[in-house]
This record gives structure tokens, sequence and C-alpha cells, in this order.
């Protein structure tokens, strides 16, 4: 899948510069961004020498079967192929979070941005961008309790390189599932590895207000199903908050 690996010592965001190179295959990785980003505008914290900070850019409209389906579940796909080549890597076995995060022992460990690169109202290209923690210094003090990293998980040192080598080499095992329409190899995998998609309290809120439920799974196309009284909701985008 990666045509072409940019490297920087420092930059921005990886995002930004794969955006604007808008080549399919091409993979940006930094040693240190100072503009790092997650969903929904959110920072993410990215020192150097401490964490892995990679994006790609893929084009999951040519894909040969059911093109719209298969953008719609990239997201779900690279989260698969980070947390297995997280695994590959170095033996640590992983949980996926809807839509985009990877956690150990319920605190985050990394997490992954999707953005269309559009030319002339159409969508061209997806960048997925994904952050690791690696070491301890990955993340502020403050997040401490609710972040974590490979190091300390493992309780030894990791090459960030190997751990950039098994993850691209995932993603592009998944985005071929995804190109050839092995949509279901991709859910299931997503599914074995995200015990909160099933039994978890879940909070947001909408235009019509606050609400509560109960997750019940994702469907075909990757929306979270929450069952929420006698209904199921079908949530595709915006903040939760997990009990």
């Amino acid at each position: 899948m990666a045509s072409a690996l940019q490297f920087f010592p420092t930059i921005g965001s990886t995002n930004d510069v794969a955006i604007a190179t808008a080549r399919e295959g091409v993979a940006v990785v930094a040693e240190q961004q100072t503009a790092g980003r997650g969903r929904r505008g959110h920072v993410w914290f990215s020192p150097p020498g401490s964490g892995l900070y990679a994006s790609i850019v893929l084009t999951p409209a040519r894909a040969r079967i059911d093109p719209a389906r298969a953008t719609t579940l990239l997201t779900i796909a690279v989260g698969v192929g980070v947390s297995e080549g997280i695994e590959a890597a170095t033996g640590l076995r992983t949980d996926l979070k809807w839509p985009n995060d990877v956690f150990v022992h319920g605190r985050k460990l990394a997490g992954i941005l999707a953005e269309a690169c559009a030319a002339a109202g159409a969508v061209q290209h997806v960048v997925a961008g994904y952050g690791i923690n690696v070491g301890v210094s990955a993340y502020p003090p403050e997040v401490r309790d609710r972040a974590t990293s490979l190091e300390s998980e493992l309780g030894r040192a990791v090459d960030r390189y190997v751990v950039l080598a098994e993850t691209l080499a995932s993603i592009a095992a998944r985005y071929d599932d995804l190109l050839d329409g092995r949509f279901d190899a991709i859910l299931d995998a997503w599914r074995a590895r995200a015990p909160l998609a099933q039994g978890a309290t879940v909070r947001w809120t909408d235009s019509s207000g606050a609400h509560q439920g109960v997750t019940a799974g994702i469907d075909e196309q990757g929306a979270l199903l929450v069952k929420v009284g006698d209904r199921i909701e079908r949530i595709v985008a915006g903040e939760l908050t997990w009990a």
C-alpha cells in the first residue's frame, strides 16, 4: 500500500502534509508534531521521540464492491489495522472503542483521525492519521490517569520503527479487505476487539437534548447501536461519554 514514505523531524501535522500530497499510498511520519490534532478539534500531544505519529493517503472510493460502504468503514478498518499492528510488534493485546480509539486496561493508547480530501465537491482521497503513545512522556501529566503508553504497559523499551512497520503492514492488509469488499472480515475483527460495544452505558447530547443508553454493537455500516428504552438509536458521529 505505501508507495512512498515521507519523514519529518518536526512538522505541524502529518495529516495536513498528507492532505496536501493527496497521492494514494503516501505515508507521512514525524518525530514531532507541533499542531497534532484528534477528532472534533482536540489537541494530540506529540513530543519528540516519545510517540508514533503517521498519516496515510487512501482511496476507498475505488473499492471494487460498494465504494460508499468502503468509505464509511475506513476508520473501522484502520482501527483494526492499528490494533493488530501493535500486537504484532509488541505482543500487547489492545481494545477498540468506537469510533476511533485504542485502549489498554481502560486507558487510551492511540487515536485515529480520518479526514477527506475533496476536489470539485467530491471526495478524492481520505487521509487516515494515527498517533500511538510509545513512551510515558508521549502524553501530558494532566491526562496520566486516562492515558497509557506501550512502554508503561510492557515495562520495557519499544522500538517505534518496528511499531511503524507493523502498523503500516496491518493497515495495508485491512485496506485490501476494504477494496475487495471483505467487509464482514473487518467488522468481525473490530467486534472481537471491542468489548465496550456491547452492554456499556453511554451518554451523549444532540440538538434534542441529553440522552443515555446501553451499547448494542455496531451495524453493517459501522454505526454504533445504542438501546434507549425500547428503541435502538444509531449513532454515526459526535462525542460520547462512556460510563
